[in-house]
């Protein structure tokens, strides 16, 4: 058997076949093996594509956020340092900056620039400089040895040097095409949201503090409206986005559907009482729990008659209780309809461009708490790093938040 999986012809008498099978000075041709044979090898399974899929999926996250950094950093020290060294040294001010102790790294990025100069590679002429081919630690050295350019701009060394230091781990990983486990990228998106906040490039999304922006958002999000997330039930958008984090530091809460379960039963009542006394306003609008839609409801989930008009009765009585305990009963409104529910509605400083709503359509035999979820960000538009050359469409914001305000104008007040 040969190495490339081809029979040999016969040898000897003493193998399979004999002298006489072969004219002397004939070659026979190798006969080649069953292609079945190496065809399962080569296959992958739908286990392996799920894993490949997912390492390239978080691959290309941590790729985006180490090229945000690089980029944002490799600015930085261009217009800290450029003016330094450029007036005396000229076009090789970064390998003056870089002194003795970079002259073999900066050589080697000079030698690399060159290479790429003779083969084509510089497909932009602003990124034939040697400040470009500089890695992420080399730009980490040029800041740590001119410290004292930087300190003026930068609050913390500690806190970039940090920050550096945890991306090195998914630069590594992800420059070699290794693995890259969920926990490290979730620390280097982190890392890198921090980092890109000291050097002064942090999101200018005004919700960006109760929704962060997240990296792939900033580049692709133009793509999906207004739409920055979706969950498959309520239970994996409270894992990622806590209730605390939707309502903890707003001042206006406007909320339409059922029995309003992620509101009421996820945020305190005193936190909901102490935003209405700061100023906030709050407007409640729960289907009537004596309705016949409510009844249509209870049939189609298939549970007992009473048992969800009864849970909607719980949840409007302690809304009334917190609503009891303000100076100004107007701040904090409780209403409700009679239509049937189509959808829920969490729009959080909906008047604003710092809005966040949570959405989740009704389905026929699938509880709330088990419906798929979308998290819509309010003027998403206006925030992309990337503009998008196509004219800028409607999000979906604006449509939940005007159906609100009709079925607000339809509904009647709770006493």
């Amino acid at each position: 058997m040969g190495s490339g999986g081809l029979e040999l012809p016969p040898g000897d008498d003493g193998h399979q076949g004999n002298s006489t099978d072969v004219p002397p000075g004939a070659v026979s041709l190798a006969r080649p093996m069953n292609a079945g044979a190496i065809g399962p090898e080569l296959d992958w399974d739908a286990a392996a594509w799920h894993e490949v899929r997912t390492r390239a999926q978080r691959a290309g996250r941590a790729y985006i956020w180490l090229n945000l950094v690089e980029q944002r950093l490799r600015a930085v020290v261009a217009a800290v340092l450029r003016p330094v060294y450029e007036p005396v040294h000229g076009d090789d001010w970064v390998v003056a900056a870089a002194g003795p102790a970079g002259q073999e790294w900066v050589q080697r990025a000079v030698a690399v620039r060159e290479v790429s100069r003779r083969k084509g590679y510089l497909l932009d002429p602003a990124d034939d400089n040697v400040l470009s081919f500089l890695t992420l630690p080399q730009l980490r050295e040029l800041m740590v040895q001119h410290w004292p350019c930087f300190e003026p701009y930068v609050d913390e060394r500690r806190d970039v040097e940090l920050a550096l230091d945890e991306l090195e781990v998914t630069r590594n990983v992800v420059s070699r095409n290794r693995a890259l486990s969920e926990a490290v990228l979730n620390q280097a998106e982190r890392a890198s949201a921090r980092l890109l906040e000291v050097l002064g490039a942090g999101s200018d999304v005004p919700s960006a503090r109760r929704l962060p922006v997240d990296a792939v958002e900033d580049l692709v999000g133009d793509r999906y409206a207004d739409v920055v997330a979706v969950h498959s039930d309520r239970v994996r958008l409270l894992r990622q986005f806590p209730a605390e984090d939707l309502f903890g530091s707003a001042r206006r809460v406007d909320a339409l559907g059922i029995g309003l379960n992620l509101l009421v039963q996820n945020f305190s009542g005193r936190r909901l009482l102490r935003m209405a006394e700061a100023g906030g306003r709050v407007r409640l609008l729960f289907l009537n729990p004596a309705s016949s839609a409510i009844k249509r409801r209870e049939r189609e989930l298939g549970i007992k008659r009473g048992e969800l008009s009864r849970a909607v009765e719980m949840n409007i009585l302690h809304m009334r209780r917190v609503r009891a305990r303000l100076r100004d009963p107007g701040a904090f409104e409780i209403q409700v309809f009679d239509e049937t529910p189509r959808f829920t509605a969490y729009l959080v400083d909906g008047d604003g461009a710092d809005g966040v709503a949570v959405v989740q359509s009704y389905l026929r035999r699938t509880r709330g708490m088990e419906a798929p979820v979308l998290v819509l960000r309010n003027g998403r538009n206006g925030g992309k790093v990337v503009k998008s050359d196509r004219l800028e469409e409607g999000g979906l914001f604006p449509t939940y938040r005007e159906e609100f305000e009709l079925m607000w104008a339809d509904s009647r007040p709770v006493s």
